[in-house]
């Protein structure tokens, strides 16, 4: 008797082990199935770990991703449709085992790939777990309450053999393996009655869409150009958005959007959609170079990284440098970035327009000339056009400017008699007819004049006006007005959209500025 009750509890567990796996995969199976157009193409194209190759390829034709698709669906529904009622259950454990291998394989939570999507889990995550428990399954000789048991019984009783298993010789003992029927009935009533109520559930695995233009209606190959002897994309990804800098104006949580949004998971998954497009270049923060190191050696990427620098100082010390300030402070950041492995190194905008400001120009000189001393390209930012011009009036001229170039044409701009030279960088008022973190390039004409004399590349940088303008005006305006390049920050369902209007306004420039690059 003693002994009869250990097995009763061993089948009850293995049964509610079964079902409870079985109905995890008959649920994602099922949500993908009434899911309107659901496809996994965003899941396989923005896998990154060391079998991305094959993920990627699986994504590579509309045959490939339909078959994928649907043996996906399909095999989700079946399997868990097997193992809840316990149906050649044996066998839907191995193919549910390998089939999470296959997900477990396509972002795999170890080495410096630490990307699943619920923690920053080391080798063991959910999907590791629930394919251990179904090799056990598999392995495992009881069955639980199942079907299979069910059909030996039948079989057993027809042919008169006894080869009954223990636990199911009474009429009570197989009935408990229908008994997963009824729960299933329950469990898919309440399913589909939520369904009806709520539609599918988005925040099962892989069923969330994100409204961007699919890779497969790029209008065509994005130009190229050069800057010094690196050839890179003419539209170039910003790094405030990954960094989370927000220019908002005054709305205060928008840089805390940006974070929450942009997890570092989210940030490769931008970056891999990016070179994808065709955006081989991203221009960014000093911030955020081990980001950017970290997952060009995880996914073996080849993005090219401009690195923005600044001298090692805080403004107090920025007001007292002179003859006796240690040059080494301007070089720390210099050679950090080299370190982490970047491209192009740039001189920070913010930076180069305090030090033209404080009369430093000493400081933006060496600067540059310590980054060629290294064998790299050296650009200058500015937001002010002031200062590109006293460095240009000074002799000091880098391989390449990145300047804001945006028209004032929109909402915000505050009026032209209150705009003035370096206050970007400055005080933000209360006073709406004041600068408030609303424009960055304050003399749009003066930018085009400068631009129009330039003989190094020039990368355009703010040209929406931080999300004021819309992307084909200023795209158009910067191209037209003499940039070489632009710089644009985005999101990732922005990715695509942005690299078709940049084809599509390269094909319709009425520029007079030779390219340079």
């Amino acid at each position: 008797m003693k002994m009869h009750f250990k097995n009763v509890n061993e089948r009850l567990l293995i049964t509610v082990l079964r079902m409870a796996i079985g109905w995890h995969f008959l649920y994602e199976g099922w949500t993908k199935i009434v899911m309107e157009n659901w496809s996994s193409a965003g899941y396989l194209l923005h896998t990154s770990g060391f079998f991305s190759p094959f993920y990627h390829w699986l994504a590579s034709s509309p045959f490939l991703l339909h078959s994928t698709d649907y043996l996906n669906m399909v095999g989700l529904t079946l399997i868990g449709l097997a193992l809840f009622i316990g149906l050649f259950s044996r066998l839907a454990s191995l193919a549910g085992a390998v089939l999470l291998t296959f997900y477990y394989f396509a972002y795999p939570p170890f080495g410096n790939l630490l990307m699943n999507s619920e923690a920053h889990l080391y080798i063991v995550d959910k999907l590791f777990i629930e394919a251990a428990a179904l090799i056990f399954l598999f392995a495992y000789k009881e069955r639980g309450y199942s079907m299979d048991d069910l059909i030996v019984l039948l079989r057993s009783r027809k042919k008169s053999e006894p080869i009954i298993p223990e636990g199911t010789k009474s009429r009570r003992e197989a009935l408990k393996n229908l008994a997963t029927l009824p729960v299933l009935g329950a469990m898919g009533l309440g399913a589909v009655q939520h369904y009806r109520s709520y539609g599918a559930d988005v925040m099962s695995g892989a069923t969330i869409q994100v409204n961007q233009t699919a890779l497969n209606e790029l209008k065509g190959k994005l130009p190229m150009g050069k800057i010094g002897k690196h050839e890179i994309s003419r539209l170039i990804a910003g790094g405030n958005l990954i960094g989370g800098w927000a220019h908002s104006r005054d709305l205060i949580y928008v840089s805390t959007l940006f974070k929450a949004y942009n997890t570092e998971q989210k940030v490769y998954e931008t970056l891999i959609l990016a070179e994808q497009a065709g955006i081989n270049t991203i221009n960014i923060g000093f911030a955020s170079n081990p980001l950017l190191a970290k997952y060009k050696k995880v996914t073996g990427s080849k993005i090219k990284v401009i690195s923005q620098v600044h001298p090692n100082l805080n403004n107090k010390e920025l007001s007292k440098i002179g003859p006796d300030t240690n040059p080494a402070s301007y070089y720390a950041n210099i050679d950090k970035a080299i370190d982490f492995g970047v491209d192009i190194v740039q001189v920070q905008g913010n930076w180069c327009d305090l030090l033209v400001r404080d009369n430093k120009l000493e400081v933006i000189d060496k600067m540059l000339g310590h980054i060629r001393k290294q064998g790299y390209t050296a650009g200058l930012a500015a937001h002010s056009v002031e200062s590109l011009i006293a460095c240009r009036d000074q002799g000091i001229i880098p391989d390449y400017y990145m300047k804001t170039m945006h028209h004032d044409q929109y909402w915000s701009a505050h009026p032209r008699e209150n705009r003035f030279p370096f206050e970007v960088d400055g005080k933000e008022y209360l006073d709406h007819n004041r600068f408030h973190n609303n424009m960055f390039c304050l003399f749009p004409e003066r930018t085009v004049e400068f631009v129009s004399k330039s003989t190094v590349p020039v990368m355009g940088f703010k040209i929406l006006a931080a999300g004021a303008i819309e992307p084909k005006d200023g795209f158009k305006w910067a191209f037209n007005n003499g940039a070489d390049f632009i710089c644009v920050g985005m999101f990732d369902f922005q990715v695509v959209s942005n690299v078709n209007t940049t084809i599509d306004v390269l094909g319709s420039l009425t520029r007079e500025r030779r390219w340079y690059g």
